[in-house]
């Protein structure tokens, strides 16, 4: 009897304006055309549930830290049970647009969050994923993007510089920390550039 290929869980973290999204997109359509049947997915959100406290933590109603953590991992616990951990039990490649580590860098190391309660949260979830692409970029190129961008802000885009260096530096600790899981990407590339390098990475590290 021939086993069950085992499925691939690929996160991409970074801050704002690192073009996560756009490599995300553009990883599964180049997963896709090799058949690998690739699920896109992104957090906070993925389910209904999930999007609904996704509304939520975008909006300007006022909401402290540590209970921004608590819905993170509320809308997670669902994303994971009910859509992730499913798609990887069935084999599938899943990418998803940040996961827990965004909840570290910008809970504990951005605003303070205690780091031993976001990372008990982090366990009581219990999916790690296989490959974490860190995509990093300078704290002005970043800045100008963001500025650049359509749209309203969020409650992120109005912390102000330090609060992004901090994040920025604590994703750096975070990768820092796990070498066997994280890629750094470097995302002043060109987006076809960076999707050719965590393809080439995900041969290396996965072996497919």
């Amino acid at each position: 009897m021939i086993a069950a290929r085992r499925g691939l869980f690929i996160t991409l973290e970074g801050g704002e304006g690192a073009g996560k999204s756009t490599a995300a997109a553009g990883l599964k359509r180049l997963l896709d055309e090799e058949g690998q049947e690739a699920l896109l997915t992104r957090e906070p959100g993925g389910t209904a549930g999930a999007e609904a406290i996704r509304e939520l933590l975008l909006s300007n109603v006022p909401l402290t830290s540590l209970a921004q953590t608590m819905l993170h991992f509320a809308a997670r616990a669902e994303h994971v049970e009910r859509l992730i951990r499913p798609a990887l039990e069935e084999g599938r490649v899943v990418i998803c647009d940040r996961f827990y580590d965004s909840t570290m860098a910008y809970q504990a190391f951005g605003q303070g969050v205690a780091v031993e309660a976001v990372a008990s949260l982090i366990r009581l979830i219990n999916l790690r994923p296989d490959i974490s692409f860190l995509l990093d970029l300078p704290d002005d190129v970043a800045r100008a993007r963001v500025t650049s961008r359509a749209g309203g802000s969020d409650r992120y885009e109005a912390m102000g510089e330090q609060f992004f260096a901090r994040v920025r530096s604590g994703f750096k600790s975070i990768a820092a920390s796990e070498p066997g899981r994280f890629v750094l990407i470097d995302a002043t590339k060109p987006p076809a550039q960076l999707v050719e390098d965590m393809r080439a990475a995900i041969r290396t590290r996965a072996g497919r």
